[in-house]
Protein backbone atom coordinates (compact mmCIF):
# COMPACT_ATOMS: atom_id res chain seq x y z
CA UNK A 1 0.00 0.00 0.00
CA UNK A 2 1.19 3.97 -0.85
CA UNK A 3 2.27 5.60 2.00
CA UNK A 4 -0.59 8.27 1.09
CA UNK A 5 -3.31 5.58 1.04
CA UNK A 6 -2.37 4.29 5.02
CA UNK A 7 -4.15 5.68 8.25
CA UNK A 8 -2.17 7.72 10.31
CA UNK A 9 -1.21 6.00 13.03
CA UNK A 10 -3.16 8.22 15.35
CA UNK A 11 -6.39 7.77 13.76
CA UNK A 12 -5.66 3.24 13.62
CA UNK A 13 -5.14 3.55 17.42
CA UNK A 14 -8.51 5.92 17.33
CA UNK A 15 -10.39 3.57 15.60
CA UNK A 16 -8.73 0.42 17.66
CA UNK A 17 -9.66 2.51 21.38
CA UNK A 18 -13.24 3.06 20.45
CA UNK A 19 -13.80 -0.40 19.38
CA UNK A 20 -12.91 -1.81 22.58
CA UNK A 21 -13.62 0.54 24.93
CA UNK A 22 -16.01 2.75 26.47
CA UNK A 23 -15.38 6.35 27.18
CA UNK A 24 -16.99 8.50 29.76
CA UNK A 25 -16.68 11.28 32.03
CA UNK A 26 -17.27 11.93 35.87
CA UNK A 27 -19.05 15.15 37.37
CA UNK A 28 -15.31 16.80 37.50
CA UNK A 29 -14.74 16.38 33.98
CA UNK A 30 -12.32 13.16 34.07
CA UNK A 31 -12.70 11.09 31.55
CA UNK A 32 -12.37 7.68 32.14
CA UNK A 33 -11.87 4.40 29.76
CA UNK A 34 -13.79 0.79 30.37
CA UNK A 35 -12.93 -2.01 28.60
CA UNK A 36 -16.18 -3.17 27.02
CA UNK A 37 -17.94 -5.58 29.26
CA UNK A 38 -15.50 -5.14 31.84
CA UNK A 39 -16.34 -2.79 34.95
CA UNK A 40 -12.89 -1.70 36.24
CA UNK A 41 -12.26 2.24 34.97
CA UNK A 42 -9.31 3.99 34.37
CA UNK A 43 -8.53 7.68 34.04
CA UNK A 44 -7.11 8.04 30.70
CA UNK A 45 -4.38 10.37 31.93
CA UNK A 46 -3.41 8.18 34.83
CA UNK A 47 -0.30 7.15 35.23
CA UNK A 48 -0.60 5.06 38.03
CA UNK A 49 1.06 1.93 39.57
CA UNK A 50 -2.25 0.19 38.95
CA UNK A 51 -1.93 0.24 35.36
CA UNK A 52 -3.01 2.91 33.04
CA UNK A 53 -5.07 3.20 30.21
CA UNK A 54 -2.34 4.41 27.78
CA UNK A 55 -0.74 0.73 29.17
CA UNK A 56 -4.08 -1.12 28.57
CA UNK A 57 -4.25 0.30 24.88
CA UNK A 58 -0.63 -0.77 23.94
CA UNK A 59 -0.61 -4.10 24.74
CA UNK A 60 -3.91 -4.46 23.42
CA UNK A 61 -2.36 -3.25 19.89
CA UNK A 62 0.70 -5.19 20.53
CA UNK A 63 -1.18 -8.52 21.28
CA UNK A 64 -3.85 -7.92 18.32
CA UNK A 65 -0.99 -7.81 15.84
CA UNK A 66 -1.98 -4.01 15.23
CA UNK A 67 1.66 -3.17 15.67
CA UNK A 68 3.94 -1.05 18.22
CA UNK A 69 3.37 2.74 18.02
CA UNK A 70 5.21 5.94 19.49
CA UNK A 71 4.48 8.39 21.86
CA UNK A 72 3.59 11.26 19.60
CA UNK A 73 1.06 9.12 18.09
CA UNK A 74 -0.90 7.75 21.06
CA UNK A 75 -0.78 11.30 22.70
CA UNK A 76 -2.65 12.63 20.08
CA UNK A 77 -5.36 9.56 20.03
CA UNK A 78 -5.89 10.42 23.26
CA UNK A 79 -6.21 13.75 23.33
CA UNK A 80 -8.99 13.38 20.71
CA UNK A 81 -10.54 10.47 22.52
CA UNK A 82 -10.88 13.10 25.39
CA UNK A 83 -11.95 15.65 23.51
CA UNK A 84 -14.86 13.34 22.34
CA UNK A 85 -15.59 11.53 25.61
CA UNK A 86 -16.59 15.20 26.98
CA UNK A 87 -19.67 14.84 25.11
CA UNK A 88 -20.79 11.66 26.14
CA UNK A 89 -23.21 11.23 29.33
CA UNK A 90 -21.48 11.59 33.37
CA UNK A 91 -21.13 8.52 35.34
CA UNK A 92 -19.89 8.47 38.24
CA UNK A 93 -17.11 5.99 39.81
CA UNK A 94 -17.05 4.33 43.02
CA UNK A 95 -14.04 2.51 45.25
CA UNK A 96 -14.96 -0.49 46.41
CA UNK A 97 -18.87 0.34 47.37
CA UNK A 98 -21.47 1.58 44.90
CA UNK A 99 -25.49 2.23 44.67
CA UNK A 100 -27.10 0.43 42.10
CA UNK A 101 -29.84 -0.84 40.44
CA UNK A 102 -33.46 -1.18 42.04
CA UNK A 103 -31.93 -0.73 45.69
CA UNK A 104 -29.05 -2.66 45.63
CA UNK A 105 -25.61 -1.65 46.36
CA UNK A 106 -22.14 -3.51 44.97
CA UNK A 107 -19.12 -4.57 46.81
CA UNK A 108 -15.95 -4.74 44.51
CA UNK A 109 -14.13 -7.80 45.40
CA UNK A 110 -10.69 -6.17 43.65
CA UNK A 111 -10.41 -9.05 41.18
CA UNK A 112 -8.95 -9.00 38.11
CA UNK A 113 -12.08 -10.81 36.33
CA UNK A 114 -14.59 -8.07 37.96
CA UNK A 115 -16.75 -10.56 39.86
CA UNK A 116 -18.62 -8.38 42.66
CA UNK A 117 -21.18 -8.82 44.87
CA UNK A 118 -24.67 -7.32 44.37
CA UNK A 119 -26.42 -6.88 47.95
CA UNK A 120 -29.79 -6.84 48.02
CA UNK A 121 -32.74 -7.12 50.66
CA UNK A 122 -34.34 -10.09 48.71
CA UNK A 123 -30.54 -11.47 48.95
CA UNK A 124 -26.74 -11.45 47.25
CA UNK A 125 -25.00 -12.66 44.45
CA UNK A 126 -21.62 -12.71 42.89
CA UNK A 127 -21.32 -11.40 39.61
CA UNK A 128 -20.29 -9.09 37.08
CA UNK A 129 -22.39 -6.03 37.47
CA UNK A 130 -23.52 -4.32 34.06
CA UNK A 131 -20.41 -1.11 33.42
CA UNK A 132 -22.97 1.34 32.88
CA UNK A 133 -24.50 0.44 35.99
CA UNK A 134 -21.03 0.32 37.95
CA UNK A 135 -17.75 1.47 37.24
CA UNK A 136 -15.09 0.59 39.66
CA UNK A 137 -11.78 2.57 40.38
CA UNK A 138 -8.95 0.81 41.67
CA UNK A 139 -5.75 2.33 43.28
CA UNK A 140 -2.67 0.40 45.22
CA UNK A 141 -5.38 0.38 48.15
CA UNK A 142 -7.89 -2.17 46.64
CA UNK A 143 -6.76 -5.30 47.66
CA UNK A 144 -8.28 -8.50 46.38
CA UNK A 145 -11.16 -9.84 48.63
CA UNK A 146 -12.02 -13.94 48.89
CA UNK A 147 -15.30 -15.13 47.31
CA UNK A 148 -17.66 -14.97 50.25
CA UNK A 149 -19.56 -18.18 51.12
CA UNK A 150 -23.02 -18.72 50.97
CA UNK A 151 -25.38 -20.02 53.46
CA UNK A 152 -23.13 -20.06 56.97
CA UNK A 153 -25.84 -19.82 59.31
CA UNK A 154 -24.11 -16.85 61.23
CA UNK A 155 -21.53 -19.20 61.83
CA UNK A 156 -18.59 -16.63 60.56
CA UNK A 157 -19.46 -13.64 62.85
CA UNK A 158 -19.09 -16.29 65.79
CA UNK A 159 -15.77 -17.18 64.08
CA UNK A 160 -14.34 -13.26 63.96
CA UNK A 161 -15.37 -12.23 67.68
CA UNK A 162 -13.68 -15.55 68.47
CA UNK A 163 -10.48 -14.11 66.93
CA UNK A 164 -11.04 -10.24 68.43
CA UNK A 165 -10.88 -9.50 72.41
CA UNK A 166 -13.90 -7.55 72.31
CA UNK A 167 -14.81 -6.32 75.75
CA UNK A 168 -18.44 -7.67 76.24
CA UNK A 169 -21.82 -7.94 74.11
CA UNK A 170 -22.16 -4.13 73.45
CA UNK A 171 -18.89 -3.89 72.08
CA UNK A 172 -19.35 -7.05 69.37
CA UNK A 173 -23.13 -5.83 68.19
CA UNK A 174 -21.17 -2.06 68.07
CA UNK A 175 -18.68 -3.64 65.54
CA UNK A 176 -20.69 -5.81 63.62
CA UNK A 177 -23.05 -2.85 63.19
CA UNK A 178 -20.10 -0.46 61.89
CA UNK A 179 -19.15 -3.52 59.58
CA UNK A 180 -22.20 -3.63 57.52
CA UNK A 181 -23.13 0.21 57.63
CA UNK A 182 -19.10 -0.11 55.24
CA UNK A 183 -21.26 -1.95 53.08
CA UNK A 184 -23.43 0.69 52.12
CA UNK A 185 -22.23 3.83 49.99
CA UNK A 186 -24.67 6.40 51.43
CA UNK A 187 -25.12 5.81 54.78
CA UNK A 188 -22.34 7.70 56.92
CA UNK A 189 -20.93 5.45 60.40
CA UNK A 190 -19.32 6.98 63.44
CA UNK A 191 -15.40 6.30 62.99
CA UNK A 192 -15.16 3.47 65.64
CA UNK A 193 -12.24 4.34 67.93
CA UNK A 194 -10.57 1.02 69.58
CA UNK A 195 -9.35 1.56 73.09
CA UNK A 196 -7.86 -1.00 76.08
CA UNK A 197 -5.13 -1.49 78.16
CA UNK A 198 -1.36 -2.02 76.37
CA UNK A 199 -1.10 -5.43 75.45
CA UNK A 200 -5.38 -5.59 74.27
CA UNK A 201 -4.46 -5.97 70.69
CA UNK A 202 -5.66 -3.12 69.63
CA UNK A 203 -4.04 -2.78 66.06
CA UNK A 204 -4.38 -6.51 65.15
CA UNK A 205 -8.44 -5.86 65.94
CA UNK A 206 -8.23 -2.96 63.60
CA UNK A 207 -6.72 -4.77 61.17
CA UNK A 208 -8.91 -7.80 61.20
CA UNK A 209 -12.02 -5.35 60.77
CA UNK A 210 -10.38 -3.68 57.63
CA UNK A 211 -9.18 -6.61 56.09
CA UNK A 212 -13.30 -7.92 55.83
CA UNK A 213 -13.40 -4.91 53.86
CA UNK A 214 -10.41 -4.00 51.97
CA UNK A 215 -8.77 -7.86 51.57
CA UNK A 216 -5.33 -8.85 53.48
CA UNK A 217 -3.46 -5.78 52.52
CA UNK A 218 -5.05 -3.56 53.87
CA UNK A 219 -3.62 -2.18 57.29
CA UNK A 220 -3.45 0.65 59.61
CA UNK A 221 -0.96 3.31 59.01
CA UNK A 222 0.04 6.48 60.95
CA UNK A 223 -1.76 10.01 60.63
CA UNK A 224 -0.62 12.09 58.18
CA UNK A 225 1.15 15.17 59.35
CA UNK A 226 -1.39 17.48 57.15
CA UNK A 227 -5.13 17.56 56.16
CA UNK A 228 -3.49 17.20 52.09
CA UNK A 229 -1.86 14.15 52.90
CA UNK A 230 -4.85 12.68 54.56
CA UNK A 231 -7.36 13.81 52.09
CA UNK A 232 -4.94 12.06 49.24
CA UNK A 233 -5.09 8.64 51.89
CA UNK A 234 -9.01 9.01 52.27
CA UNK A 235 -9.45 9.52 48.13
CA UNK A 236 -7.35 6.35 47.19
CA UNK A 237 -9.45 4.09 49.47
CA UNK A 238 -12.61 2.70 51.21
CA UNK A 239 -11.71 2.56 55.04
CA UNK A 240 -8.89 4.46 56.35
CA UNK A 241 -6.95 2.89 59.65
CA UNK A 242 -5.00 5.19 61.36
CA UNK A 243 -2.92 3.26 64.36
CA UNK A 244 -1.77 4.52 67.62
CA UNK A 245 -3.34 8.10 68.28
CA UNK A 246 -1.77 9.50 71.17
CA UNK A 247 -3.79 13.11 70.58
CA UNK A 248 -5.47 14.96 68.01
CA UNK A 249 -4.37 18.37 67.01
CA UNK A 250 -7.16 20.83 66.17
CA UNK A 251 -6.72 20.70 62.75
CA UNK A 252 -6.88 16.46 62.71
CA UNK A 253 -9.96 16.67 64.45
CA UNK A 254 -11.81 18.47 62.10
CA UNK A 255 -10.46 16.74 59.43
CA UNK A 256 -11.72 13.71 61.01
CA UNK A 257 -15.28 14.97 60.94
CA UNK A 258 -15.16 15.78 57.52
CA UNK A 259 -14.46 12.65 56.86
CA UNK A 260 -17.03 10.98 58.22
CA UNK A 261 -19.64 13.44 57.15
CA UNK A 262 -18.29 14.14 53.92
CA UNK A 263 -16.82 17.27 52.94
CA UNK A 264 -15.49 18.59 49.59
CA UNK A 265 -12.30 19.83 48.47
CA UNK A 266 -11.56 22.84 45.80
CA UNK A 267 -7.66 23.21 44.48
CA UNK A 268 -5.88 25.00 41.62
CA UNK A 269 -5.88 22.24 38.66
CA UNK A 270 -2.22 21.57 37.70
CA UNK A 271 -1.05 23.75 35.11
CA UNK A 272 -3.37 25.85 34.87
CA UNK A 273 -4.63 29.55 36.09
CA UNK A 274 -8.43 29.53 36.54
CA UNK A 275 -9.56 26.01 36.64
CA UNK A 276 -10.03 24.16 40.05
CA UNK A 277 -10.52 20.54 41.22
CA UNK A 278 -13.17 19.39 42.81
CA UNK A 279 -12.91 16.60 45.27
CA UNK A 280 -15.85 14.68 47.28
CA UNK A 281 -15.03 12.55 49.78
CA UNK A 282 -16.93 10.34 52.75
CA UNK A 283 -15.51 7.66 54.06
CA UNK A 284 -15.26 4.89 56.83
CA UNK A 285 -12.63 5.67 59.59
CA UNK A 286 -11.29 3.26 62.10
CA UNK A 287 -8.60 4.73 64.35
CA UNK A 288 -6.83 2.69 67.30
CA UNK A 289 -5.01 4.38 70.76
CA UNK A 290 -4.34 3.86 74.42
CA UNK A 291 -5.65 7.86 75.29
CA UNK A 292 -5.81 10.51 72.92
CA UNK A 293 -6.69 13.02 75.73
CA UNK A 294 -8.89 15.74 74.73
CA UNK A 295 -11.69 15.01 72.78
CA UNK A 296 -14.13 17.83 70.92
CA UNK A 297 -17.26 17.51 71.51
CA UNK A 298 -17.91 17.46 67.47
CA UNK A 299 -15.94 14.57 67.09
CA UNK A 300 -16.90 12.93 69.96
CA UNK A 301 -20.81 12.72 68.27
CA UNK A 302 -18.82 10.78 65.40
CA UNK A 303 -17.08 8.26 67.22
CA UNK A 304 -17.72 5.19 68.33
CA UNK A 305 -15.91 3.41 71.45
CA UNK A 306 -15.09 0.23 70.98
CA UNK A 307 -13.17 -1.87 73.95
CA UNK A 308 -10.68 -4.51 73.90
CA UNK A 309 -9.27 -6.77 77.14
CA UNK A 310 -6.00 -8.33 77.34
CA UNK A 311 -6.00 -11.81 75.92
CA UNK A 312 -5.92 -14.82 78.18
CA UNK A 313 -3.71 -16.68 75.83
CA UNK A 314 -1.41 -15.24 73.27
CA UNK A 315 -0.50 -16.43 70.08
CA UNK A 316 1.89 -16.02 67.32
CA UNK A 317 1.22 -13.62 64.35
CA UNK A 318 1.61 -16.10 61.13
CA UNK A 319 -0.70 -18.70 63.70
CA UNK A 320 -2.93 -15.82 63.81
CA UNK A 321 -3.35 -14.64 60.53
CA UNK A 322 -3.26 -18.19 59.00
CA UNK A 323 -6.24 -18.55 60.58
CA UNK A 324 -8.10 -15.38 59.75
CA UNK A 325 -7.21 -15.82 56.32
CA UNK A 326 -9.18 -19.38 56.08
CA UNK A 327 -12.05 -17.99 58.16
CA UNK A 328 -12.13 -15.10 56.17
CA UNK A 329 -14.65 -16.21 53.37
CA UNK A 330 -16.54 -17.50 55.97
CA UNK A 331 -16.69 -13.79 58.02
CA UNK A 332 -17.50 -12.02 54.90
CA UNK A 333 -20.24 -14.26 54.06
CA UNK A 334 -22.07 -14.68 57.41
CA UNK A 335 -21.67 -10.37 57.10
CA UNK A 336 -23.12 -10.09 53.47
CA UNK A 337 -25.98 -12.68 55.25
CA UNK A 338 -26.65 -10.77 57.85
CA UNK A 339 -26.63 -7.58 56.12
CA UNK A 340 -29.80 -8.59 54.03
CA UNK A 341 -31.70 -9.23 56.81
CA UNK A 342 -31.42 -5.84 58.18
CA UNK A 343 -31.61 -4.30 54.91
CA UNK A 344 -35.13 -5.97 54.75
CA UNK A 345 -36.38 -4.98 58.27
CA UNK A 346 -38.32 -1.38 58.67
CA UNK A 347 -38.34 0.38 61.60
CA UNK A 348 -38.47 3.88 63.24
CA UNK A 349 -35.32 6.15 63.13
CA UNK A 350 -34.43 7.55 65.85
CA UNK A 351 -34.47 11.36 66.26
CA UNK A 352 -32.41 11.98 69.47
CA UNK A 353 -28.63 11.30 67.67
CA UNK A 354 -26.40 13.51 65.58
CA UNK A 355 -25.85 9.88 63.58
CA UNK A 356 -29.18 9.00 62.32
CA UNK A 357 -28.63 6.68 59.77
CA UNK A 358 -26.33 4.60 61.76
CA UNK A 359 -28.89 4.78 64.89
CA UNK A 360 -31.32 3.72 62.27
CA UNK A 361 -29.23 0.85 61.13
CA UNK A 362 -28.40 -0.19 64.70
CA UNK A 363 -32.15 -0.24 65.53
CA UNK A 364 -32.57 -2.53 61.87
CA UNK A 365 -29.84 -4.72 63.59
CA UNK A 366 -31.93 -5.09 67.00
CA UNK A 367 -35.16 -5.66 64.85
CA UNK A 368 -33.34 -8.33 62.74
CA UNK A 369 -31.32 -10.03 65.61
CA UNK A 370 -31.96 -8.77 69.18
CA UNK A 371 -28.24 -7.45 69.83
CA UNK A 372 -29.15 -4.17 72.21
CA UNK A 373 -26.80 -2.51 69.28
CA UNK A 374 -29.11 0.94 69.67
CA UNK A 375 -29.03 0.88 73.13
CA UNK A 376 -25.28 -0.06 73.43
CA UNK A 377 -24.61 3.08 71.03
CA UNK A 378 -26.88 5.37 73.00
CA UNK A 379 -24.25 4.23 76.16
CA UNK A 380 -21.19 4.85 74.40
CA UNK A 381 -21.85 8.33 73.02
CA UNK A 382 -23.30 8.92 76.77
CA UNK A 383 -19.74 7.76 78.11
CA UNK A 384 -17.80 9.59 75.41
CA UNK A 385 -19.63 12.91 76.81
CA UNK A 386 -17.99 11.85 80.07
CA UNK A 387 -14.98 11.99 78.40
CA UNK A 388 -15.48 15.55 76.76
CA UNK A 389 -16.42 17.31 79.78
CA UNK A 390 -13.85 15.78 82.10
CA UNK A 391 -11.26 17.00 79.62
CA UNK A 392 -12.50 20.57 79.37
CA UNK A 393 -13.10 22.69 82.72
CA UNK A 394 -15.23 24.86 81.10
CA UNK A 395 -17.63 22.32 80.54
CA UNK A 396 -17.32 21.59 84.44
CA UNK A 397 -17.40 25.20 85.09
CA UNK A 398 -20.90 25.55 83.32
CA UNK A 399 -22.14 22.57 84.78
CA UNK A 400 -21.21 23.49 88.06
CA UNK A 401 -23.31 26.75 87.77
CA UNK A 402 -25.97 25.21 86.16
CA UNK A 403 -26.29 22.85 89.79
CA UNK A 404 -27.07 25.83 91.76
CA UNK A 405 -30.12 26.75 89.45
CA UNK A 406 -33.46 25.80 90.44
CA UNK A 407 -35.36 23.35 87.06
CA UNK A 408 -37.16 25.10 85.21
CA UNK A 409 -35.33 28.62 85.37
CA UNK A 410 -33.15 30.80 83.00
CA UNK A 411 -29.87 32.84 83.55
CA UNK A 412 -29.28 35.73 80.39
CA UNK A 413 -26.64 37.99 80.94
CA UNK A 414 -23.97 38.74 78.05
CA UNK A 415 -21.41 37.02 76.92
CA UNK A 416 -18.83 39.37 78.52
CA UNK A 417 -21.26 38.94 81.91
CA UNK A 418 -21.13 35.06 81.39
CA UNK A 419 -17.26 35.37 81.31
CA UNK A 420 -16.78 37.09 84.15
CA UNK A 421 -19.29 35.19 86.08
CA UNK A 422 -17.51 31.94 85.02
CA UNK A 423 -14.13 32.97 85.36
CA UNK A 424 -14.60 34.30 89.41
CA UNK A 425 -16.30 30.61 89.73
CA UNK A 426 -13.60 28.69 88.70
CA UNK A 427 -11.01 31.03 90.19
CA UNK A 428 -12.79 30.58 93.40
CA UNK A 429 -12.01 32.29 96.94
CA UNK A 430 -8.40 31.37 96.67
CA UNK A 431 -7.69 32.90 92.85
CA UNK A 432 -6.59 29.91 91.04
CA UNK A 433 -4.69 31.09 88.03
CA UNK A 434 -6.86 30.18 84.98
CA UNK A 435 -5.50 27.19 82.84
CA UNK A 436 -4.32 27.13 79.36
CA UNK A 437 -7.29 27.66 76.87
CA UNK A 438 -9.15 29.20 79.64
CA UNK A 439 -11.98 32.44 77.42
CA UNK A 440 -10.00 35.50 77.23
CA UNK A 441 -13.22 37.25 75.74
CA UNK A 442 -16.80 37.33 75.55
CA UNK A 443 -16.46 36.02 71.62
CA UNK A 444 -14.49 33.44 72.65
CA UNK A 445 -16.68 32.08 75.46
CA UNK A 446 -19.44 32.45 72.98
CA UNK A 447 -17.43 30.32 70.15
CA UNK A 448 -16.30 27.41 72.75
CA UNK A 449 -20.01 27.01 74.25
CA UNK A 450 -21.70 26.51 70.64
CA UNK A 451 -19.23 23.78 70.19
CA UNK A 452 -20.48 22.42 73.85
CA UNK A 453 -23.85 22.89 73.18
CA UNK A 454 -24.65 19.14 72.59
CA UNK A 455 -22.71 17.72 75.41
CA UNK A 456 -24.13 20.00 78.03
CA UNK A 457 -27.80 20.01 76.29
CA UNK A 458 -26.85 15.63 77.27
CA UNK A 459 -26.40 16.87 80.74
CA UNK A 460 -29.35 18.97 81.31
CA UNK A 461 -28.11 22.40 80.44
CA UNK A 462 -29.19 24.38 77.51
CA UNK A 463 -27.64 27.16 76.26
CA UNK A 464 -29.68 29.36 73.98
CA UNK A 465 -28.31 33.26 72.19
CA UNK A 466 -30.02 36.16 70.90
CA UNK A 467 -30.81 39.69 70.59
CA UNK A 468 -32.63 42.44 72.10
CA UNK A 469 -33.07 46.62 71.97
CA UNK A 470 -29.97 46.13 74.89
CA UNK A 471 -28.03 43.99 72.45
CA UNK A 472 -26.89 40.29 72.31
CA UNK A 473 -26.92 38.00 74.92
CA UNK A 474 -26.64 34.47 76.11
CA UNK A 475 -28.93 32.21 78.27
CA UNK A 476 -28.17 28.98 80.54
CA UNK A 477 -31.44 26.88 81.05
CA UNK A 478 -32.14 23.72 82.87
CA UNK A 479 -35.46 22.56 81.94
CA UNK A 480 -37.72 20.86 84.34
CA UNK A 481 -38.50 18.28 82.04
CA UNK A 482 -35.58 17.07 79.69
CA UNK A 483 -35.78 17.69 76.12
CA UNK A 484 -35.22 14.83 73.31
CA UNK A 485 -32.64 16.24 70.74
CA UNK A 486 -34.74 17.55 67.75
CA UNK A 487 -36.64 19.57 70.28
CA UNK A 488 -33.14 21.10 71.51
CA UNK A 489 -32.92 24.96 70.71
CA UNK A 490 -29.95 25.12 68.80
CA UNK A 491 -27.10 28.26 69.28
Amino acid sequence: MADEEQSPARKVITDYAQAHFRYFRTADGTVYAQRNGHPVARPIRSQGTTGSHRQELMVGLFNDGIGVFNGTALKEALDLIEALALTEDVQPVHIRVAPGYNGATWLDLGRTDGQSVRIHPTGWAITVPDPREVCWRRTQLTGELPLPVKDTNGKGIDLLLRLCNFAGAETECLAIAWLIGCLGPSVPVPAPFLTGPQGAGKSTGGRMLVRIIEGMSGDLRRAPKDEENLIAAVAAGWVTALDNLSHMTPDLSDAMCCIVTGAETVKRALFTDGDVFRARYRRPLLLTGIDVGVIRPDLAERLLPLRLERPRVRRTEAELWTEYAEVLPVVLGSLLDLAVKVRAVEVETPTDLRMADFAHLCAQLDAATGFGALAAYRASLDDLNDDVIEGDLLAQTVLQHAATMDAGTKTRMTSTEWLHCLTRLYSGDDCRPLPKGWPTTGKVLSDRLKRLQPTLAARGVLIDSGRTKEGRYLELARPSVPLAHDQERAF
